[in-house]
């Protein structure tokens, strides 16, 4: 009950204005006031907070969004001449990448039968230099001719034999 008027009371609206406004204490702010937890990414000079360059932020990202594997292969065309050597990279180009095999097109059935023998050489490196890349196996193949077994014009069998003498 509030005190009655006249002895030193202050009056019921004036009292509630003090109240909401802080001024006086009242049941309501004895209450226990939720602790504030320091969260260790908001505390200053700790390890978290030092700052990043954005090679090693981007190193992270790529890292999180399981991109390390594409990029390697990226990389593994990007820097064919090195990987290859500069003679080879000009007589090659890698055009896919299926399973853990990479295909290389040679600009001559020479040049690709030269790079199955050196198969091995070129996949150690390509290992040592890329990891990441998941390269297992190397495939070399000769250069895009033109069939003749497809088209309008074509004859079942073996075809005609004078062509070539």
């Amino acid at each position: 009950m509030p005190d009655p008027p006249g002895e030193g009371a202050v009056p019921e609206t004036i009292a509630t204005y003090l109240r909401l406004r802080g001024l006086e204490p009242s049941a309501r702010t004895y209450r226990k006031k939720r602790r504030r937890t320091d969260d260790d990414e908001n505390v200053p000079f700790t390890a978290g907070r030092d700052p990043r360059g954005v090679s090693d932020v981007l190193a992270a990202l790529t890292r999180e969004a399981g991109w390390d594997s594409q990029l390697a292969r990226e990389d593994v065309v990007r820097t064919w001449d090195e990987v290859a050597g500069e003679e080879t990279a000009r007589h090659t180009n890698p055009v896919a990448f299926v399973d853990g095999t990479l295909t290389v097109q040679a600009d001559s059935t020479a040049w690709a039968k030269q790079l199955q023998i050196m198969r091995s050489q070129i996949l150690s490196e390509i290992v040592r230099r890329f990891p990441e890349a998941g390269v297992d196996g190397i495939r070399f193949i000769g250069p895009d001719v033109p069939s003749w077994k497809w088209g309008p014009r074509t004859t079942p069998g073996r075809g005609p034999r004078d062509t070539y003498g």
